[in-house]
Parts: C-alpha cells; structure tokens; sequence
C-alpha cells in the first residue's frame, strides 16, 4: 500500500513539472556611423577640374612641333588636350615612322600608364600650339574611383578611342588611299563628333598626311588637288573641309 502511494505521487509531481522555454536575447549590433558630409566642401565640376591646375595636375602650354614625350620615357601620368593638336607616332627599330594617331582638344594621350606601362608606347609631338593639362597617375586613379561623373566620361572615351582603332585598322587594310585621306580630314574636322566641327585643319602638312593614310606626298598632293577641285575642300595653307567631302567616304 505504502509503495503504490508513493507512486501515484512520484507520477502528480511529473506531470506538474512544464517543459522549459527557451528565452530569446535581443542583442543590440552597434553600427559604424554613416560617413560624415562635409556641407562646406564644394560639389565636384568636372569641366572646372578639367579645365584648371590644382592638387596633382598642371596646366602646360607646348609650341607647334614641340615633343611633349618621346618613345621609351617613363610613363608617369595622364594628359588631356585643352588646346591645340597632338600627334601620336612610333619608330621601328629600322627607323621607319608611322602615324598612329593625331588627338585634338577633349582628348586624353598618356592613359596607358592607367594599364601597367611604364614607358611611354609612342612619340606625342604638337602640331600647333597646344595646352595640355597633365594629371599625375595617383591622381588620376583617385579621381576615376572617387568621382562617378569622370569616370564615365573617361570610360565612353577610352571606349569611343577602341572603336576608332578598329576603324582605322579595316580602313588601312580595305579602302584606297583616296578613301583614307577623305576619311582623315573628316576626323581632323571632328566631323561626327557630339562638338560642332571645325571645318579648318591648320598646321598639317601633306607629308604628315601622307604618314597618317600609309601613302607619299605626292598621292595627297594628287588626291588634294582633286578635292579642292570638286569643292569638298579649299586648300590654301590652312584646310578648309565641307561637308561634301563626306560623299567620297560613303561612296562605294
């Protein structure tokens, strides 16, 4: 009797036992705070940081046939072209010459330095009086990372300049030299670009011609006068391109 007591009271006290709940803590993750905004600082102007000297960057003028760097020198920082023309050439080591590029106001020579080169590919000569504003590379890569507005319009340049490349490639390689000098002296005019054009060439001579298009003086010289006898160009130590001349591109 005495056993199925204490039985019956064993079972009561386990039954009142409840099994234990788990207790959930909340606990407070302290956040860094947020990134303070300089109200004072004043909003980033890309033409003004373009256009002036200032913190790794300065503004230089160079004469007409002047070399701003030459193949094999250290590459070191990027140049935008402010004023004036640049022509972009490379030597064999037999001497010969060849045009690679000429650049014009809005323009950015020396970028190569951005992808690891640490000498200079080519030979940068002036072809009129020119005014470049030359950035140092750690602030070039500041200001790409930093400000969202240059880096876009530096990536729609490089872009824009890759295509160009190419087109001068299929251009070498596919059209006559006539063809090629109509198509030099629209990209000389800025003809098809988002700036008006300025429809006069100054300071290029036949010969430089003649490097760009891979023919002799004599072919431009023929090609010139055909030009400027059919009134797509008036040619009197300056050129003088109209927009006709764009009918010898487009004809097949």
């Amino acid at each position: 009797m005495g056993t199925k007591s204490n039985t019956s009271s064993t079972e009561s006290k386990s039954s009142s036992i409840k099994p234990s709940q788990t207790r959930r803590i909340r606990a407070k993750v302290r956040r860094p705070p947020p990134p303070k905004v300089d109200a004072r600082a004043p909003a980033f102007d890309l033409q003004v940081f373009l256009d002036s000297a200032g913190l790794g960057r300065k503004v230089t003028e160079f004469r007409a046939k002047e070399a701003i760097f030459a193949q094999g020198d250290p590459a070191n920082n990027v140049m935008y072209i402010q004023k004036g023309g640049v022509r972009l050439s490379v030597v064999s080591e037999t001497g010969k010459e060849a045009v690679v590029a000429t650049l014009g106001p809005g323009d950015f020579l020396g970028e190569g330095c951005l992808a690891g080169q640490s000498v200079r590919m080519a030979t940068a000569t002036t072809i009129a009086l020119t005014t470049l504003l030359l950035i140092e590379k750690h602030e070039m890569i500041r200001v790409l990372h930093e400000e969202h507005e240059f880096s876009d319009r530096f990536l729609a340049y490089t872009l824009a300049r890759t295509v160009r490349v190419e087109e001068d490639l299929i251009d070498q390689l596919f059209n006559s030299s006539e063809k090629r000098l109509a198509r030099t002296l629209l990209l000389l005019a800025r003809y098809g670009t988002q700036d008006q054009p300025q429809k006069v060439i100054a300071n290029v001579s036949q010969e430089m011609l003649g490097e760009m298009i891979g023919t002799t003086r004599s072919r431009v010289n023929f090609f010139m006068n055909k030009f400027r006898k059919l009134g797509f160009i008036d040619y009197n130590g300056e050129i003088h391109v109209n927009e006709s001349l764009l009918s010898v591109v487009l004809h097949d």
